[in-house]
């Protein structure tokens, strides 16, 4: 058996671990389930990581991104926030959290804004965080739409490939990207370079997009950008008659 197909074997060993430890999580009025899955490899430095994690945390308070949120008390979305970088260097930041109300998404900023940053493998594996991802969501398995969101600022460099990655480990799950290139003026290149990769590679379900930063700094702006585009269809579903 290859070194990568081992690998594979233990990491789906590992999100059969985080199913048994989250039973009985998934909700009847669940309209979306939401898994974002953030980069904390080594090309991620100490100042970056705060942009990310106070971006994330700002962009659920931005109050178009509230309002997509709680369009709809009755079937609400579920969320969930990992942290991710080596093989089998994935760390669960936000337990599954019930979305329905401004408070309750003041809590999740809060321990976004909180949370210090984990130690672990520095290198970049994609596949292994998308293994991770789609064990989370198998724990939503009643929710109509369950969503994946990676953001990365580099190629897989170790683990599965993120193109090796079995359907059946994402069965019914949308992929979404999240690309963060180098700021300007010379990072636009690069940005479309790893946004293509991504396309080719980890998206994942027919709806499936990928947004790209231009630097940390941008990563605000593009998360708020992609939750709005995300969470549109529910906006207009739940209010349909």
């Amino acid at each position: 058996m290859s070194g990568t197909a081992t690998l594979m074997r233990r990491l789906m060993a590992g999100g059969a671990l985080v199913a048994s430890l989250t039973a009985g999580i998934a909700q009847a009025d669940c309209r979306q389930a939401l898994a974002l899955g953030l980069d904390v490899s080594g090309s991620v430095d100490s100042a970056e990581y705060a942009l990310q994690m106070q971006g994330l945390a700002n962009a659920l308070l931005h109050p178009e991104v509230q309002a997509a949120l709680l369009s709809d008390t009755a079937s609400v979305v579920w969320l969930s926030v990992f942290e991710w970088s080596g093989p089998t260097s994935q760390r669960l930041t936000l337990p599954w959290t019930r979305i329905d109300s401004a408070p309750a998404i003041a809590n999740v900023a809060t321990i976004l804004r909180e949370a210090p940053r984990p130690s672990g493998d520095p290198s970049t594996a994609i596949g292994s965080s998308m293994l991770y991802g789609g064990a989370l969501l198998a724990e939503q398995a009643t929710c109509p739409k369950r969503t994946l969101d990676l953001s990365g600022d580099g190629k897989s460099n170790t683990g599965p490939h993120p193109r090796d990655i079995d359907g059946a480990a994402l069965a019914g799950i949308t992929v979404n990207g999240l690309v963060i290139g180098p700021p300007p003026p010379n990072g636009d290149a690069t940005g479309a370079e790893l946004s293509a990769y991504f396309q080719a590679y980890v998206l994942r379900g027919p709806d499936a997009f990928v947004e790209t930063a231009r630097g940390f700094a941008d990563f605000e702006a593009t998360m708020v950008r992609k939750l709005k585009r995300e969470l549109q269809g529910l906006v207009m579903s739940a209010h349909q008659p």
